[in-house]
């Protein structure tokens, strides 16, 4: 029989495993970021854009996705972040706008910018939204700063009707006073770097582009792992929040480690990921014929990032934490919709695997040939 709390896991699951989907699509940022220093002349980072430019919305619609199931499935955190850190989250938002102006108006006709100018938009994005992704990412294990009144839903309390409010007046940029926020920033950061590089190596046949990826994979990759594994460092020996059956949240300490340990399949799943990611990397750096990193890779970011997620989330653990009133913070149980909508929205997500299958045939028929120069040239649509 189908609980109500088998739901709520279950769309907390899907919404992890959107957001591992969505740091593996940031390839897009992190190639981006590197234009002007992985393309060196004009040609090369026309290869470069164009190459992104064939991607680029499925980053953007599964960003969208993300908020969307998250506002439907946990409205209560959607209100509380999206609606009191809103300066983190607007930032993202303004970064993935200037993507989208910079890749339909650079070679528009009568463009008195310059392509460079929108080109300096692809940078700014591919640094800032990865980072700031990162940033508010960590909050689910470093906490927030909001108060949560569900009485003033009833309007038994002063506040009126607002049922959540940040604690302070900068409103989700107190995240960035946090050392390990940033940390966990430059993860991502340097992870997406590293996957837009072994994406251009797979996806454009030009040799120099190829080498001078290789070159630079080493350095991305080697700063990608110092952060991250500072960060796991951090999360396994940190205390965590724990919930019991009554819905009281505590100090637990070392608690995302104890849920490594309670939960085997997320550790399973979280060992294959990092195995996944590490193989890619390696084989890209010391194979010179080998162009087919990104994949090993890629599916080994969504597994590591869902099972992160996870940890954060389940086996009774407060999963976005408090840090001005412990009982505020957010929970499975706590901050979920309904059981009609959680069960009704279950019946919608059956047709997910058909979506799946649909980008997956739309990704093949891109990418049937390489991305070459004369394939550019020939281009009527190109960036």
């Amino acid at each position: 029989m189908i609980t109500y709390s088998f739901l709520q896991h279950y769309w907390c699951f899907l919404v992890c495993l959107l957001a591992g989907l969505l740091v593996f699509l940031m390839f897009v940022q992190g190639a981006n970021s590197l234009i002007f220093s992985l393309g060196r002349n004009e040609e090369e980072r026309q290869l470069v854009i164009n190459s992104t430019g064939r991607k680029w919305e499925y980053t953007f619609t599964t960003l969208v996705t993300f908020g969307g199931a998250f506002f439907a499935s946990f409205p209560l955190f959607y209100s509380t972040s999206f609606g009191g850190a809103y300066w983190v989250w607007m930032l993202i938002l303004v970064s993935f706008v200037l993507q989208a102006v910079a890749y339909e108006y650079q070679s528009k006709p009568g463009n008195v910018f310059g392509k460079n100018t929108y080109r300096w938009f692809l940078v700014v994005n591919g640094i800032f939204g990865p980072f700031l992704v990162g940033a508010a990412v960590a909050t689910f294990y470093t906490g927030a700063s909001f108060v949560v009144s569900k009485g003033a839903i009833g309007g038994l309390e002063a506040s009126g009707i607002v049922i959540s409010r940040w604690a302070n007046a900068w409103h989700g940029l107190d995240a960035l006073a946090n050392p390990w926020n940033w940390v966990m920033g430059f993860a991502v950061l340097f992870l997406v770097r590293t996957l837009g590089l072994l994406y251009i190596i797979n996806n454009v046949e030009d040799e120099n582009l190829r080498s001078n990826s290789r070159s630079r994979l080493v350095g991305t990759a080697g700063l990608f792992l110092l952060f991250f594994l500072a960060f796991l460092f951090h999360v396994l020996t940190k205390d965590g929040y724990a919930v019991d059956a009554a819905g009281v949240v505590s100090i637990e300490p070392y608690k995302y480690l104890h849920n490594l340990l309670d939960m085997w399949y997320v550790a399973v799943a979280f060992l294959a990921g990092v195995v996944l990611v590490l193989y890619g990397i390696g084989k890209s750096i010391f194979g010179k014929g080998y162009v087919r990193g990104i994949w090993p890779a890629g599916i080994g970011t969504v597994v590591t990032v869902t099972a992160m997620l996870l940890l954060a989330a389940w086996n009774g653990t407060a999963y976005y934490p408090s840090t001005v009133d412990i009982q505020s913070s957010l929970t499975l149980a706590n901050s979920c919709s309904s059981e009609f909508t959680l069960r009704t929205m279950a019946i919608v997500s059956l047709i997910i695997p058909f979506v799946i299958g649909y980008i997956f045939f739309a990704w093949r028929s891109i990418d049937r040939k390489k991305l070459t120069s004369e394939e550019l040239q020939e281009d009527d649509h190109k960036y």
